[in-house]
């Protein structure tokens, strides 16, 4: 993989745009609902997403999803599509965002944790495209200042946490239902 693109003209919705040899990541749009639809109400991909996973039953809550995404915007943070540049095709979704501390009253109190993650549509998985992609982010993570960045996976998601180790996080601790991985700059 080369060093991290970033490109000036590529910030929309306050979200900046990379690419590597074979992908681009970009904000979100209102045509991508589809391919969003078409990945998340698929149980092998919601299967660890949240508390209780469950898949998306409606193409109207891929645009709900879109839309909140583009609304969350932040300097560092951010929610990217991630695309083939050899079709323009989209594959994933890579995120960086701060994570909720635990506790049973809402809303959650910031934990003061910034979280790695990504979510891929089964038709590109084992290619390398989440680690490639993964690692930009995290590069853009540290180029930015941050310090630790962790991933948090079911500890039975052994392809995240492979992914995980491939962009050099180290296991931190595990417990519960999570298994929770870090890097430090």
């Amino acid at each position: 993989m080369r060093q991290t693109e970033i490109r000036d003209s590529g910030l929309l919705f306050g979200v900046l745009s990379f690419e590597t040899d074979r992908l681009f990541l970009r904000h979100w749009e209102d045509t991508d609902a589809d391919f969003v639809f078409d990945m998340y109400s698929r149980w092998d991909v919601q299967s660890f997403i949240g508390r209780v996973p469950r898949v998306m039953e409606s193409r109207s809550e891929s645009a709900a999803l879109i839309e909140r995404l583009r609304s969350q915007e932040h300097p560092v943070h951010g929610f990217w599509a991630v695309g083939r540049k050899d079709t323009d095709g989209l594959v994933g979704t890579i995120l960086l965002k701060s994570i909720p501390a635990s506790g049973k009253t809402s809303p959650l109190q910031p934990s003061g944790d910034i979280e790695i993650g990504w979510h891929f549509h089964p038709d590109f998985w084992g290619v390398g495209y989440a680690s490639e992609a993964a690692a930009v982010v995290l590069d853009h993570a540290f180029t930015c200042g941050l310090n630790k960045v962790v991933a948090v996976t079911s500890p039975e998601n052994y392809t995240s946490q492979k992914v995980c180790t491939r962009i050099g996080l180290t296991h931190r601790r595990e417990g519960g239902n999570n298994a929770v991985l870090q890097r430090n700059l």
